[in-house]
């Protein structure tokens, strides 16, 4: 009986085992199944591991998927658990994944080229402890859904193209211990509901779009190790909850828009590796606490407003490598206890209000090899002892006001690569020391009063790159030994006491693109040899007392941009084959005894806008190839003896700004061709011998006698020249004629003067029963001006169509106000920009001429202002509405940036170029935007480019007579402006140099902008030409954008005055359709 039984357990235990077998093997065949469903809607690369995912057999096995899949590993039922497909090269969606079969999942890491968004149903699969979706191009927003995965140790959602806010319900996650969403287009502020993730110790949410405040409650996080909240648009304080974080190792809190004071509790951050807040708007002073983070190895607040002085117990952070507090607002002097940093590799201090010694200490610092202390006011003389720094590699003292000279020990610095002290008040010989820098590849010696001769030592220099010596009192004549620096690009020794020939071993120099010595006393001939410096691109032998010729062997200098020769005593004639400069863009042989005719060669100077062939002898006819120089802005041949009739051609010259063709033997009328000259260009005729009368020509509305005398058969209505014959006759001969015409005219020109004043009292008054009373009263101190609109705009009908300005309408912010998109009836919207404050010490009534002077400006590339309200509540601009948005919105967007092709990318360009050079040229007087960057062009329906902004900064400021404060984008801003303080139209120039940059890669061109100048004309940058996210350009486009690269590099000039104007650029992309 017991035997029985035993068999009867034992069959029943069999069948119940080969049932749950039977189950097991269907629920991982369903599974299995359906990863082949999904793998059959992807696009798979050859030799990718998912090959191996072959169709189950007709008799399968329940545990094939687990065992020859790759990527997929089951659990002991036969269930599949986890999935790892990452760096597979896999292209598709995850929309027909079965996450509900699969919810067994626990490991779920997906990192390939998925695109799409994130199915919400992947919250079901609850068993999941990590999930990776990064480095995809998932778009769309993070599903609520997540918060159901409470099992879930890691989170990794980075570099993808989500947007939306962080999901309030990932606070449920208890488990999680890493959560990367970096990387993304996230908006929206930080819940403060992920400060329950108790067990978190990495969170990464850099390169996003989240502001607001750092939640308080962070500083719950005691796990954390890391917080990296960095380049995003936070703003507030610091949180001093943070100081709770007791096993922070890293904190990145920088490229934000934090404000307020360091809190001093962070010093309690026993376990802080690296503390970076840089680039925000932090003030007050560095918290002496800091000097407690004996783990800390990087300290960075660079670019912020800090002030006060560096606190003296930073010395005690022993572990320290890198220091960087630049570009704040620090005084005092530079603590020497500093020089107790004995694994300081990096020290930036640049940019601040330092003053006093260098402290000799810092020669202790072994490890150093970057000390940059240049734009402060440090005084006194440069510390031998850092002649110790046996590795320092990079030494910046320039822009401070150090005296003295420079230490011979400064040559043991075996590793030094950048040598710059320029612009101090350094004086005495260059050392012969330097020369033994062998890995030296900068040396910036520039504006001191260095004097004697140039050390011939320096022909050890074989790294050489850049030597520059200008603007010093150094003498003797230019060492021959400079041409064994092989390697050199820039060699500046312009404004000094040079003698003596030029060497003409510097034709040994063949990577040399600029070579200036002007304003020396250089004298004897140019060397024929030179005509083999085939990369030149810059030559400057400007103001020195060269004679002889020119040599015909420039003519092989292709590469050739700037030629100055002038004020030295060369003769001859102008040799033809300087024609063959067909980049060149500015020619000066001023000021020499130049003889012969002008070649006509000059005619393939396609690009030339500069000449200037004054003071010479030259002589015989103006060529009449002048009028080939299309881009010409300036053209002076003036004190010549030039002769016959002014060509025609010149009317071809339609960017020419000034024309000087005084104190010549031109003769002849002046050409009927001048009326085709641009209204506005500055001429200068005097002193030749023309006849006739002066035509009344655009170009001579107001001339000056002073551009006239000197031409005796010159008669016309010009104050201070005499009249025609013609006209003297009609003068004697009908006084009777005059008498009929005053009698005719005086009555009716009374009657037409009281017939406008009738029309405009009536039209005053029924004006007066339209405007509202309400908040507008001029006489209270209230102002509204609005252009018509289709109907009237009025100051209730914005605060309606706004709901009082509520934030549901806005569309922007900016430096000057919140901008709103109103209706102000159908099809009929306008954009209104509520300023932060209203005008403040301004004439109301020169405020209120100077907006009606701006909404007269109708250019189809440049928003139109319609009006302004000037209100004690609120005050307001009112422009046009442009529908596509900002330039910058579409170019930062993975999506939108899709429809900008190179075609629309071209002509946003040249929009931009249109729009500007209006400002400069077609306005009186001209405008200066000041702010062009991506942010401030609008785009339309037809993407079509609308210079916004123009006239903002200067409406707030019409107290100022010139603006000597520095304005505009970051990234923008021309560099000069940091010195001078005053913005000119090449500042402009400069600003859309960068745009026109920035809109072929798709992105700002960072370091590129300083490199670019000085590539060879033909030379592209391979990082420029592509922006990766759009089809490649066909070779007839990528043609156009070499020729805008061409211009931006143009634009992009240190030097302004060789920046080409707006209207010559614009010309240029018209040119062809580019």
């Amino acid at each position: 009986m017991a035997s029985s039984n035993f068999l009867l357990f034992s069959l029943t235990l069999v069948i119940i085992t080969l049932f749950l077998l039977q189950n097991f093997m269907y629920a991982s065949l369903e599974e299995a199944h359906a990863l082949l469903k999904w793998k059959a809607s992807l696009q798979i690369p050859n030799n990718s591991s998912m090959s191996s995912w072959i169709p189950l057999p007709m008799n399968p096995s329940a545990s094939v998927a687990c065992t020859s899949w790759v990527g997929v590993v089951c659990n002991a039922d036969g269930n599949i658990q986890k999935l790892n497909l990452s760096s597979s090269g896999l292209n598709g969606t995850l929309h027909q994944f079965s996450f509900s079969l699969l919810h067994n999942l626990t490991h779920f890491d997906l990192s390939n080229k998925f695109s799409g968004v994130i199915p919400p149903e992947i919250g079901n699969t609850v068993s999941l402890k990590l999930l990776s979706l990064s480095s995809n191009n998932l778009s769309g927003s993070i599903p609520s859904s997540f918060g159901s995965l409470t099992s879930l140790n890691v989170l990794t959602l980075h570099q993808n193209q989500l947007f939306g806010s962080i999901p309030i319900e990932l606070g449920n996650l208890k488990s999680l211990t890493k959560l990367a969403m970096s990387e993304n287009q996230l908006s929206g502020s930080i819940p403060s509901s992920l400060a329950n993730l108790s067990n978190l110790r990495l969170l990464y949410l850099y390169d996003n779009k989240l502001f607001g405040l750092i939640p308080t409650e962070f500083g719950n996080l005691k796990s954390l190790i890391i917080l990296s909240a960095n380049t995003n648009f936070l703003n507030g304080s610091i949180p001093s909850s943070l100081a709770n974080l007791s096993n922070i190792q890293y904190l990145y809190l920088d490229e934000n828009k934090l404000s307020g004071l360091i809190p001093i509790e962070l010093g309690n951050l026993k376990s802080l590796i690296e503390l970076e807040v840089s680039n925000n708007q932090l003030s007050g002073s560095i918290p002496s606490s800091l000097a407690n983070l004996s783990n800390l190895q990087y300290m960075r607040l660079y670019k912020n407003k800090l002030s006060g002085l560096i606190p003296i117990e930073l010395g005690n952070l022993k572990s320290l490598t890198i220091l960087e507090l630049s570009h704040n607002q620090l005084s005092g002097s530079i603590p020497s206890s500093l020089a107790n940093l004995s694994n300081l590799q990096y020290l930036y201090l640049y940019e601040n209000k330092l003053v006093g010694l260098i402290p000799i200490e810092l020669g202790n610092l072994k490890n150093l090899m970057h000390l940059v202390v240049n734009y402060n006011q440090l005084s006194g003389s440069i510390p031998s002892s850092l002649g110790n720094l046996s590795n320092l590699q990079l030494l910046y003292l320039y822009e401070n006001r150090l005296s003295g000279p420079i230490p011979i020990e400064l040559g043991n610095l075996k590793s030094l690569s950048d040598l710059e002290v320029s612009e101090n008040q350094l004086s005495g010989f260059i050392p012969l020391s330097l020369g033994n820098l062998s890995n030296l590849q900068w040396l910036y010696l520039k504006d001191n009063n260095f004097s004697g001769p140039i050390p011939m030592e320096l022909e050890n220099l074989k790294s050489l790159i850049d030597l520059v010596v200008s603007r010093n009192q150094l003498s003797g004549s230019i060492p021959s030994s400079l041409g064994d620096m092989t390697s050199i690009n820039h060699l500046y020794l312009q404004q000094n006491q040079l003698s003596g020939a030029i060497p003409v071993e510097l034709v040994n120099l063949k990577c040399l693109i600029d070579l200036k010595v002007s304003h020396n006393q250089l004298s004897g001939s140019i060397p024929q040899e030179f005509g083999n410096l085939t990369q030149l691109q810059r030559l400057d032998l400007s103001s020195n007392h060269l004679v002889g010729e020119i040599p015909k062997g420039f003519g092989k200098m292709k590469s050739m941009l700037y030629l100055y020769l002038s004020d030295n005593q060369l003769s001859g004639t102008i040799p033809l084959e300087l024609g063959f400069y067909e980049l060149l863009e500015v020619l000066d042989l001023s000021r020499n005894r130049l003889n012969g005719s002008i070649p006509k060669s000059i005619g393939q100077w396609a690009q030339i806008h500069y000449l200037n062939l004054s003071n010479n002898k030259l002589s015989e006819k103006i060529p009449s190839e002048i009028g080939k120089l299309k881009q010409l802005t300036e053209l002076d041949l003036s004190h010549n003896l030039l002769m016959e009739q002014i060509p025609s051609e010149v009317q071809s010259l339609q960017n020419l700004e000034k024309l000087d063709l005084s104190h010549n033997r031109l003769f002849g009328s002046i050409p009927n061709a001048f009326a085709n000259l641009p209204r506005g260009i500055d001429i200068n005729l005097a002193y030749n011998e023309l006849s006739g009368l002066v035509p009344r020509y655009a170009v001579f509305v107001n001339a000056s006698i002073q551009l006239l005398q000197g031409n005796p058969g010159l008669c016309g209505n010009v104050t201070g020249l005499k009249l025609c014959a013609s006209q003297i006759i009609m003068k004697k001969n009908h006084p009777f004629h005059h008498r009929v015409i005053l009698v005719v005219m005086l009555p009716l020109l009374g009657a037409a003067l009281l017939g406008f004043f009738m029309c405009h009292l009536i039209a005053y008054q029924q004006q007066k029963k339209k405007v509202p009373q309400k908040g507008l009263d001029e006489e209270s101190g209230d102002y509204f001006f609005v252009k018509s609109l289709g109907g009237r705009v009025v100051y209730d009908d914005i605060l309606m169509g706004t709901n009082n300005f509520n934030e549901a309408y806005c569309i922007g912010t900016g430096g000057y106000g919140i901008v709103y998109k109103v209706e102000l009836k159908p099809n009929n919207v306008v954009a209104v920009k509520k300023l932060h404050s209203s005008p403040e010490n301004v004439d109301h009534n020169g405020f209120l001429n100077e907006v009606r002077a701006l909404t007269n400006i109708r250019h189809r590339n440049i928003v139109k202002l319609y009006g302004y309200c000037f209100h004690a509540h609120h005050s307001f601009l009112i422009y046009e509405y442009l529908e596509k948005g900002s330039l910058g919105s579409i170019l930062r967007s993975d999506v939108l940036v899709k429809d900008l092709d190179w075609l629309k990318r071209i002509n946003i360009v040249r929009g931009v170029a249109n729009g500007l050079a209006y400002m400069h040229h077609n306005c009186s007087p001209p405008i200066i935007h000041r702010d062009i960057s991506i942010a401030n062009i609008l785009l339309d329906s037809d993407y079509e480019a609308h210079i916004s902004d123009f006239g903002t900064s200067k409406l707030l400021k019409l107290d100022s007579s010139n603006w000597t404060t520095i304005a505009g984008t970051y990234g923008y801003i021309t560099p000069e402006l940091a010195y001078t303080m005053i913005a000119t139209e090449k500042c402009d120039v400069y600003s859309f140099g960068v745009v026109a940059l920035e809109v072929i890669m798709g992105k700002h061109p960072g370091e590129l902008i300083t490199s670019l100048p000085t590539c060879s004309a033909n030379y592209v940058v391979p990082e420029i030409m592509g922006d990766s996210r759009i089809p490649p350009p066909s070779s007839q486009v990528e043609k156009q954008l070499k020729s805008v690269l061409s211009l931006s590099r143009a634009c992009l000039k240190s030097n302004p005055h060789e920046r080409p104007t707006m209207r010559r650029v614009s010309n240029m992309l018209m040119k062809d359709q580019l």
